[in-house]
């Protein structure tokens, strides 16, 4: 008894933590400004403009959460409440947390179990974020709003992007998905719409939006995350092995393509080539470590990671304007060595009904339509 009041306690102290960081960071997202080490540090009154990002964008993530829990109780699996994980710098930009999980702490015995649990919690989070980012777009502000965020701009009044993004280094962008880009073009009023640099100001699109990009990495068909489960639970344990390390293999490609190409190492200074030939060892021992899980012979990994690479450079070479996304490598790093890309086995492999393939098909296209091969740009 006394174990269970420690664990609600400690459950408790992080969703306050993380209530009071995602606040703390939305206000931060809201004023594009810093709470410490600046010259003009945020105060108490725009930290409670951080509850328009905090309170959607955690209710987007509980949901999501208790998708899990509840369909798990259904199941008489055993599950713990969310654990949910703060973050915060204080010295540059967060979202405030990194996520939330529920601990699973019995065995899960069967296809339909695992493919049911899976699929609860992105089909939950997917409808909550899908009102928010309603709600964000129908609800938008007076384009004057921009003023209060950027008070410099209004000596230029509505036609300030004419004059104030000569030099839009460090702006962000929010990168399209397919979901996205309907509400801008078919939700939102046009007159209202903000710029794209300044997307990120407006709380309740920007939770809707990060809801969005987090649901579809989670829905990815790889390993335990909740797409594993799904497509484990739609082919069984055989036919996954076989699919799952492909996928990983085509994300990983993706996530490095155009970090390393030909013309990277056409350099007349001898050290700048051995340092960039360098940086090269570490890219393909980085890749190694990721695919070392996926086989049981080690050499397997190594000539994977090198078949990418060459076929990387291959294409940067064919196509030099095709890049990839290199901000996905943590991810890739982190699924390949920590999560996993194969799934466990369970004793129970009966084939999963017509109706349960159907939304298994639904959640894959939620998939898509969700994510965004590019979801952040940094202007340079």
């Amino acid at each position: 008894m006394q174990s269970n009041t420690r664990t609600y306690l400690i459950q408790a102290l992080l969703f306050i933590t993380t209530v009071i960081t995602t606040t703390l960071a939305g206000a931060e997202w809201i004023y594009g400004n810093m709470f410490f080490l600046v010259e003009k540090p945020l105060g108490w009154t725009q930290f409670l403009q951080g509850f328009n990002f905090s309170i959607p964008f955690l209710a987007i993530l509980t949901i999501h959460e208790f998708g899990h829990y509840f369909v798990a109780r259904a199941h008489q699996v055993r599950v713990t409440l969310p654990y949910y994980i703060p973050l915060w710098f204080g010295i540059s930009q967060s979202i405030g947390t990194m996520g939330a999980f529920i601990r699973i702490t019995s065995v899960v015995r069967s296809r339909l179990k695992f493919f049911d649990i899976g699929i609860a919690g992105p089909l939950a989070g997917f409808v909550a974020a899908l009102v928010v980012l309603w709600y964000g777009f129908t609800h938008l502000p007076p384009p004057e709003y921009i003023f209060s965020i950027h008070p410099e701009y209004e000596r230029f009044g509505l036609s300030y992007p004419q004059f104030v993004y000569e030099n839009a280094s460090g702006n962000i962008v929010l990168g399209d998905n397919i979901l996205f880009w309907l509400f801008k073009t078919y939700v939102a009023d046009p007159a209202r719409l903000p710029h794209a640099f300044e997307m990120i100001h407006y709380p309740y699109i920007f939770a809707g939006y990060l809801a969005l990009f987090f649901t579809s990495l989670n829905l990815i068909p790889i390993g335990q995350l909740d797409g594993g489960h799904i497509l484990y639970g739609m082919i069984g344990k055989k036919r996954f092995d076989v699919v799952a390390p492909v996928l990983f293999g085509i994300f990983v490609f993706y996530a490095g393509l155009g970090l390393f190409r030909a013309d990277t190492f056409a350099t007349g200074n001898d050290k700048e080539f051995y340092e960039r030939l360098f940086y090269l060892f570490i890219y393909i021992y980085f890749i190694y470590i990721c695919f070392r899980r996926a086989s049981d012979n080690q050499l397997t990994g190594l000539m994977l990671s090198l078949i990418i690479v060459v076929g990387q450079f291959a294409v940067s070479y064919m196509r030099p304007d095709w890049e990839g996304s290199s901000g996905f490598l943590p991810f890739v790093f982190i699924l390949g060595r920590f999560l996993g890309i194969r799934h466990p086995d369970t004793d129970e492999n009966k084939p999963l009904d017509t109706p349960r393939i159907i939304l298994g098909i639904c959640a894959f296209i939620i998939f898509i339509i969700s994510f965004s091969p590019t979801p952040f740009v940094i202007i340079e």
